[in-house]
C-alpha cells in the first residue's frame, strides 16, 4: 500500500477489550478487561491457551484468549478465538463485541457497528461496549456519541483506556482543558500513557511545539520524527484525527498511511510449542488447542488469518466482487427482495438502511442481475447459523428475509455508493 510509514513512536494508545498496545512494555498487572489477574497480556495469553487445551469449548478462556490477542496486536487472531467462542455460544454478546473491537483495531467503524448492535441486541450494556464503540464513533466523526461510550464504560473494566479515549475525544472537539482534566487522575497515579496522551492533545489543539516537548520528555531525542505528524492533525478531519491519535493512522496523498503499525508480539513460548499454524481462519486456534507436534524453528509460531465473520456483521468485500460484474462461487446470502427493476432494488435497500440504521451498519447490499429478474442480497456469511440469526432479527422488524446460495454464473456487483 502506497504511503506507509512506520513510526513506534506515535504508537497506538493501551487497549481494552481490543487495539493494540502502544510500544513501551506492557506493565505487568491486568490491563483493561482481558484478565482479572494480575498479569500481562502475554502471560493472560499463555494461561487461556494451556486452559483450551484441556477444554477447547471452554467459552470464558475463548473470550480472554480473543482480548489477550487484540491486547498484543494480533486483531487478526483475536478474530479467531471470538469466532469459536460464538460457535459455543452463539447466544452471548460476548464474541459480537469483541469482533466489534477486532473492526475497530482494523480501523473498519462501520462493520464494527454492526457488532456492537448484535451484542447490545444481545444483552451488552452501553459499558462494556462503549470502551471500542466509543473510539468507532470517533472514527467516525461522531464525539458526542463517543464521548457519552466512554462515559459509560469509566465504570467497567476498561475505565482508564475509556478515560484516554475520551481525553483524546474531548481534544478533537476543541475541549483542551476537559481533555487535560480527564487525564489527570491517571497522571495522578504515574500512568505511564499519559505523558504521550498529553502530547496528543497539545498537538490537537495545534500547539506541535508543546507536543514535541512532551514526547521528547517521554522518549528523549525522537520529537525529530514525529514532528511531521504532530503538526499535521490539527488540520486533519475529525474522524481522521481519532484515527491519527489512537490507531496511528494518517492520510497521506488521499490514500491511508501508517505513522505506527503495531507489531504483532511474539507469542509467549508456552504457546508457541503447542502446534505448528496454518493461514486457515481457525486453523490458528485449531493447532493451539490441538497440539500434535512442535513448531519448526523457522516456521512464525502465530500466523495472520483472514478476518472472520461472526453473526451477520458484514464481513471485508471479496475480492471477487468488483463494482464490474465478477463471477462468483457459491456462498450464502440473505434475499431481501426481488424485482425486475434493479434500480428499484437499490432504492428499496437505501429505505432500509434508513428505517432501520443500527441493524444495517457496516452492511453492504448486492445486486444479483439474472436473465429475467434481479435479487437483493446481503452477505455472503460464515454459515447457516449465522444468516438465520440476521434473517430473524429482520423478520421482527417486518422485513421478509430467507437464505440463498448463488451458482458459480451469478454475477453480484454491491449497490452503487455502498
Amino acid at each position: 500500500m502506497r504511503g506507509l510509514l512506520h513510526l513506534s513512536l506515535v504508537g497506538p494508545l493501551l487497549a481494552c477489550a481490543g487495539a493494540a498496545a502502544i510500544v513501551t512494555a506492557v506493565p505487568a498487572s491486568a490491563q483493561g478487561s482481558y484478565s482479572p489477574y494480575n498479569e500481562s497480556a502475554a502471560d493472560a495469553l499463555a494461561r487461556y491457551v494451556r486452559a483450551l487445551a484441556d477444554d477447547p469449548k471452554d467459552f470464558n478462556s475463548l473470550i480472554g484468549a480473543g482480548r489477550a490477542a487484540l491486547e498484543l496486536g494480533d486483531s487478526q487472531a483475536a478474530a479467531g478465538f471470538f469466532a469459536r467462542a460464538d460457535e459455543v455460544n452463539p447466544r452471548s454478546p460476548l464474541p459480537q463485541a469483541g469482533m466489534g473491537a477486532v473492526q475497530v483495531a482494523n480501523g473498519e467503524p462501520k462493520a464494527a457497528m454492526a457488532y456492537f448492535a448484535r451484542a447490545q441486541q444481545l444483552g451488552a450494556t452501553q459499558a462494556a461496549i462503549g470502551c471500542d464503540r466509543g473510539l468507532a464513533y470517533d472514527l467516525l466523526g461522531q464525539q458526542s456519541k463517543a464521548q457519552a461510550d466512554y462515559r459509560a464504560a469509566m465504570s467497567s473494566a476498561d475505565a482508564d483506556e475509556a478515560r484516554r479515549r475520551l481525553a483524546l475525544s474531548l481534544a478533537i472537539s476543541g475541549d483542551q482543558a476537559s481533555a487535560i482534566a480527564t487525564i489527570a487522575p491517571l497522571s495522578a497515579r504515574g500512568d505511564s500513557s499519559v505523558p504521550r496522551v498529553r502530547a496528543f492533545i497539545l498537538a490537537l489543539a495545534g500547539n506541535s511545539t508543546g507536543a514535541m516537548t512532551a514526547i521528547d520528555a517521554a522518549m528523549p531525542g525522537s520529537w525529530s520524527r514525529v514532528a511531521p505528524f504532530l503538526k499535521q492533525l490539527p488540520s486533519l478531519p475529525a474522524g481522521e484525527k481519532a484515527a491519527a491519535v489512537n490507531l496511528g493512522i494518517f492520510p497521506e496523498s488521499n490514500a491511508p498511511a501508517y505513522a505506527y503499525a503495531a507489531p504483532v508480539r511474539t507469542v509467549p513460548q508456552s504457546v508457541q510449542t503447542t502446534g505448528s499454524v496454518t493461514t486457515d481462519r481457525l486453523a490458528d486456534v485449531d493447532a493451539l488447542l490441538n497440539p500434535p507436534a512442535p513448531t519448526p524453528a523457522a516456521q512464525p509460531a502465530w500466523q495472520h488469518t483472514q478476518p472472520v465473520q461472526v453473526a451477520y456483521a458484514a464481513p471485508p468485500r471479496p475480492s471477487t466482487v468488483q463494482r464490474t460484474a465478477a463471477v462468483e462461487k457459491p456462498k450464502i446470502w440473505l434475499q431481501l427482495a426481488s424485482g425486475s427493476n434493479k434500480d428499484a432494488l437499490s432504492r428499496q435497500f437505501e429505505r432500509m438502511k434508513s428505517n432501520h440504521e443500527t441493524v444495517f451498519q457496516g452492511i453492504t447490499g448486492y445486486v444479483v442481475q439474472e436473465s429475467d429478474r434481479a435479487r437483493l442480497v446481503i452477505g455472503p456469511f460464515r454459515g447457516s447459523t449465522d444468516a438465520e440469526i440476521l434473517a430473524d432479527d429482520l423478520h421482527t422488524l417486518g422485513i421478509d428475509a430467507f437464505r440463498w446460495t448463488n451458482s458459480d454464473s451469478d454475477r453480484i456487483v454491491p449497490i452503487a455508493g455502498e
